[in-house]
């Protein structure tokens, strides 16, 4: 039985209260109930027609504003709204940085259920746009039309194709990007040029549904030293257009460090299981922290913010106190970045990753930046990380652990509490399951520093870096 429709309700006259998940605000209806709308600040005062009525909640947009929040600022992107991409580009970034506070304080608060020291102030973003070191896009043979060009009446718009972001919960629909606000120049530059010299030259744009098409995704790195990374995927195996397009992009920016191409006709895009080709430069670009080199290839994780990954990094380096005679671990290593950074501090440091690319990479960058008292294991995080290792390696007096978005296993929970180190540095990109991982540690450890970091202005998205000592 399909499920049963809901006739759509306005409500007049409502005040948005707050800042919610994924970059919705929320509001309450004159019964109670919560609505969660997009494109609006706290302190708007709207007139709201919902969409879908959920069990607990209304999901709803604004149809007319009454009066505006005094923290609300004009979008400075021309495709606010309708990317998802920078769903707080409406909003001072003062009060982006009080609503990411509050989450965290919230979400160890309520979750961790712990004592909780002062907050230190949230470190905000010295650059609020053109931050990202890293930028993905694809390419659509039909582009997705916005009510603006829908109410244009050009008939020739949808038949343009597209190069730019996925329309959030459309997996198969592009909006197509003029100027993004998130990456440096030549980013937008190298993107359209792509576009347009593929449409003069007849190319096909990939078709999501019926998989086929010539061009599939890009994807532009960038370093804080000016080197670029270009890498482009193609569904097809076209030799003549593929190496046209990639001669007319290194002819038009012979800046670029690193031109890449992958043939990826699998059902995903994703490329961790593909082999990338070089085509012009070197397959890597080189990023650059307080003297130490690390060299970034097409599949490598690094923070996407370079700027505030040096702020993250200065924070756990501090919190973790070190006077040159510690044992540091640092679990989920990646690339050994942390591990490398208070390497200079620590008598030994032995990283832990369970991605042996990510591996290899760091312990090329050790070798890179001549440093001789890191070693780097690979192996799943709950497994390599028991007795037999810890008699190996020695006794930790720090564990750094910068898990992904779920967290610690609670194996691995278990284990730093049976090793009990005197400190732990838990850096977190979620503070809901660093939270839950807080309450599992509270037996034997007390939160004694707390600082969140905005490295993704004008979205939701917040880092925090918590202190532990053995009570």
């Amino acid at each position: 039985m399909g499920k049963k429709k809901t006739d759509k309700v306005i409500f007049e006259n409502v005040t948005v209260l707050d800042a919610g998940a994924k970059g919705v605000s929320v509001a309450k209806a004159p019964e109670g109930q919560v609505i969660f709308l997009p494109n609006v600040v706290p302190g708007d005062v709207v007139d709201v027609q919902t969409l879908k009525k959920r069990k607990s909640y209304f999901e709803g947009k604004a149809i007319k504003f009454h009066s505006f929040s005094e923290h609300r600022i004009e979008p400075v992107c021309q495709h606010f709204g309708a990317c998802g991409g920078c769903k707080w580009q409406n909003m001072n970034y003062e009060r982006q940085l009080f609503y990411k506070n509050q989450e965290v304080y919230n979400n160890l608060k309520r979750i961790a259920k712990v004592e909780l020291p002062e907050f230190e102030p949230i470190m905000g973003s010295e650059k609020q746009f053109f931050y990202r070191n890293k930028m993905e896009f694809g390419f659509s043979d039909t582009r997705w039309l916005t009510e603006t060009e829908i109410q244009s009446e050009d008939a020739n718009l949808s038949k343009n194709p597209a190069l730019g972001f996925h329309i959030p919960r459309m997996w198969d629909k592009i909006l197509n990007i003029d100027k993004c606000h998130l990456q440096e120049d030549p980013s937008n530059a190298i993107r359209n040029t792509i576009r347009e010299f593929a449409v003069q030259k007849g190319m096909t744009f990939f078709n999501a549904r019926n998989h086929e098409g010539l061009l599939r995704t890009l994807m532009i790195r960038t370093a804080s030293t000016g080197e670029i990374m270009v890498l482009l995927q193609f569904f097809e195996n076209d030799k003549e257009n593929r190496e046209l397009l990639l001669d007319h992009i290194y002819e038009k920016f012979p800046q670029i460090t690193s031109l890449q191409y992958v043939i990826n006709s699998k059902a995903n895009d994703t490329l961790y299981d593909q082999d990338i080709k070089l085509f012009k430069g070197r397959d890597y670009i080189l990023e650059e922290m307080e003297g130490l080199h690390f060299s970034i290839n097409a599949k490598s994780f690094y923070q996407t913010n370079s700027d505030q990954a040096y702020e993250l990094y200065k924070i756990t380096r501090d919190f973790a106190g070190l006077t040159g005679n510690e044992v540091v671990y640092d679990l989920y290593t990646g690339t050994g970045t942390i591990a490398q950074f208070v390497s200079k501090k620590a008598k030994k440091v032995i990283g832990v990753e369970a991605v042996p690319e990510a591996i290899a990479d760091a312990k090329e960058n050790a070798k890179r930046n001549a440093i001789s008292n890191c070693e780097f294991f690979v192996g799943d995080m709950k497994n390599v990380f028991n007795e037999e290792f810890i008699a190996q390696h020695g006794q930790p007096d720090v564990i750094i652990t910068d898990p992904p978005r779920d967290g610690m296993h609670k194996d691995v929970v278990e284990q730093i509490m049976k090793i009990a180190p005197k400190r732990v540095v838990y850096v977190s990109c979620n503070s809901a399951t660093q939270a839950r991982d807080l309450a599992l540690m509270d037996e034997k450890y007390k939160v004694i520093r707390v600082r969140p970091v905005d490295m993704f202005p004008q979205t939701h998205h917040v880092e925090n870096v918590v202190l532990l000592e053995l009570k």
